[in-house]
């Protein structure tokens, strides 16, 4: 055994000087070509240090905080200045969870210890969100040794608790090959992929097909339509395991397996036909859960929404009837966000709180699903019940209810009317990472759009007239330095009027409006 820690210790030591030389050579490219200034934004990481005293530092300490998001992440800038704010908190936080561990990082959901954690203080519930916001970061070490360590870090195999909680892990890791390109890291991936995909099949699959799991280990427990021992097809896992299906599909394709590509392929389109024939109440136009009765629960709950996450619905069949309960102030749209059930139910709210309610209060977790997934119906369906309107309305609440106390803050849930967070005074809430913010600022609002093919895909959410400027610069994608940037007149970054994408300082493709730009 420690013979095996040490040649791991190595290869991670090797890992690590060749992403820090890849890092360094970026970073001169991106100053050759940057619009923005990254000392322009040191003032918000500046306050966000004196707003606490550091009690629990783990890997990068809240002085080293600036010098790791320079050498890291995109910058953003735009007209609104708690959109911009709330980007660099969401940063600065995020690297708050990675840790050392004598087998390399490993990336926590909460600072304090947890006594159902895993070693090394992990929890595997928000692990497919961790993997999306971690792709942008231009050093690929944290969030590789995080997915190593959760699958190979129990001599040799998963770690005893990574599926405590539902996953679409695979889903995840194609998603961020679709941003970096690293065929050779997905596909070391696969085998580990594909035995998780049986062992749940294995345990959690009912006769019909459906998936099966607790509220509880779908990290939403106390809900309106079941609890923490019953055993309903919720819409999450089944969305979940479609998603993780069409992702181990296309790892196969790129292997030149088409006998295992077509069997995993053959698994989302049954799992398509089941959600779409038993999780669809007509009644209430919705995705619901399914009881172990064989019914529907009869409630409508963000879980409704996760279908789209995937792009599991299929187009023009009448199901994106479902996001007009978004806009719909007895359904999803509170003041301060996505209720995670609709707010006519008559348990509405009823649980209480402190035990982890997931009967209507809002959720981070539950809101940048719901945010992916209109993302999605926004770019890839055909309809006229949501547009970028919406979208730009829903994400401004989430920007507004990230803060407490009026100073940046992220917690577990809030109140959905007054945007108070419950439990927000416990050590425990502080800087949950159990959501994302700034994957929904870069493929949302600003709107890259990752493939697989070599073309550039940008469709920006932000409605016309909402802002005169903003740029997303210093992106890493397929491993070149994207930047992005509207200017209504041409004077705010003297690159000409309109809404431009640059590629290592070039301009590439350009628009007169804010329009959905696709590169040759």
């Amino acid at each position: 055994m420690k013979f095996k820690i040490q040649s791991i210790l190595i290869i991670l030591c090797i890992s690590t000087f060749l992403s820090s030389s890849k890092t360094v050579v970026l970073a001169q490219n991106q100053k050759n070509s940057a619009v923005l200034n990254a000392t322009d934004f040191k003032h918000y990481v500046d306050y966000f240090n004196t707003m606490e005293d550091e009690n629990i530092a783990k890997a990068i300490p809240n002085e080293k905080s600036w010098e790791w998001m320079e050498q890291n992440i995109p910058l953003f800038e735009c007209p609104q200045q708690n959109f911009e704010e709330i980007y660099y908190y969401r940063w600065w936080t995020a690297r708050k969870h990675i840790t050392n561990t004598p087998q390399g990082f490993a990336i926590t959901e909460f600072l304090v210890e947890r006594s159902y954690a895993d070693e090394y203080n992990m929890i595997s519930c928000a692990l497919g969100h961790h993997i999306n916001e971690f792709r942008w970061l231009h050093n690929p070490e944290y969030i590789e040794q995080d997915v190593h360590l959760w699958y190979r870090g129990n001599e040799g195999g998963r770690m005893k608790k990574l599926r405590t909680f539902s996953s679409w892990t695979a889903d995840a890791l194609y998603s961020r090959y679709l941003v970096n390109k690293d065929e050779d890291f997905l596909l070391d991936m696969y085998p580990d992929l594909v035995d998780e995909y049986a062992a749940w099949e294995g345990d959690r699959k009912r006769p019909d097909g459906l998936f099966w799991q607790n509220d509880v280990k779908d990290g939403m427990e106390e809900s309106l339509s079941g609890g923490r021992r019953v055993r309903n097809a919720r819409p999450t896992i089944n969305s979940y395991m479609y998603g993780n299906a069409q992702a181990l599909a296309k790892m196969a394709n790129l292997k030149n397996d088409q006998t295992k590509a077509k069997y995993f392929k053959a698994k989302a389109d049954t799992l398509q036909q089941l959600v779409e024939g038993k999780l669809w109440n007509a009644k209430d136009a919705f995705f619901e859960t399914f009881t172990e009765k064989d019914t529907s629960a009869h409630v409508r709950e963000a879980v409704g929404f996760i279908p789209w996450y995937f792009n599991l619905p299929e187009a023009n069949k009448g199901f994106e009837k479902a996001w007009e309960q978004l806009n719909d102030e007895e359904g999803f749209c509170a003041p301060f966000g996505t209720t995670t059930a609709e707010m006519r139910s008559p348990r509405f709210r009823s649980h209480g709180t402190g035990t982890c309610e997931w009967d209507g209060a809002v959720w981070p977790f539950a809101t940048s699903q719901t945010l992916t997934a209109l993302g999605n119906v926004l770019n890839n369906y055909t309809q006229n019940v949501v547009n970028n309107a919406d979208y730009f309305r829903e994400l401004n609440k989430y920007v507004e209810s990230q803060y407490y106390r009026g100073r940046p803050y992220i917690g577990e849930y809030l109140d959905e009317s007054t945007g108070y967070w419950l439990m927000g005074d416990r050590e425990r809430s502080r800087y949950y990472n159990h959501s994302t913010f700034n994957d929904l600022i870069i493929t949302g609002l600003v709107g890259l759009r990752p493939r697989a093919d070599d073309k550039i895909e940008v469709n920006p959410l932000i409605p016309q007239e909402k802002w005169d400027w903003f740029c997303l610069d210093n992106v890493l994608y397929h491993g070149d330095i994207l930047t992005i940037l509207w200017d209504k007149t041409g004077k705010k970054y003297n690159r000409g009027k309109g809404f431009k994408v640059f590629r290592n300082g070039n301009e590439i493709a350009s628009a007169e409006q804010l329009e959905r730009i696709l590169t040759k």
